[in-house]
């Protein structure tokens, strides 16, 4: 889904580092997109920068978001946007907008993937706090 955003120079990445499986690809796309000298920048869940983006941090836990072009762009569109800026990713992007492929990865990613990693987060919280106290209101 897409949704229109002020114009922004670089495409933006905002993403849950909270989730180790989200950070540890997040973080090899950062390496990637660094090493071929890309201007994206990435936003973690964990520094509240996905406010400046319009984004609540439950909103944010629940689907890999891009912004690019002036335009939100959440999950399966949101990462063939991502990889279709990266050179050595630019044939996964072309590769999941196929029809067929289309819809199995979004089906996948929708009614399985985000959802198992949106638990996995709430579980994770829910441990932190019962360690530390309730957090701050969001």
């Amino acid at each position: 889904m897409a949704y229109l955003f002020p114009m922004q120079e670089k495409t933006t990445v905002i993403y849950n580092d909270t989730c180790p499986i989200c950070s540890r690809e997040v973080d090899s796309y950062r390496r990637m997109t660094a090493r071929d000298g890309l201007d994206i920048a990435y936003c973690r869940l964990s520094d509240g920068a996905q406010a400046a983006h319009g984004l609540t941090r439950d909103a944010a836990a629940r689907r890999f978001h891009v912004i690019r072009d002036g335009k939100m762009l959440d999950g399966m569109p949101a990462f063939a946007a991502l990889w279709e800026e990266m050179p050595r990713l630019r044939w996964l992007a072309w590769l999941v907008r196929r029809p067929v492929l289309r819809q199995i990865t979004e089906g996948l990613y929708d009614h399985a993937m985000a959802p198992m990693l949106y638990r996995m987060h709430l579980r994770r919280q829910r441990r932190q706090e019962s360690v530390s106290g309730p957090a701050a209101p969001r």
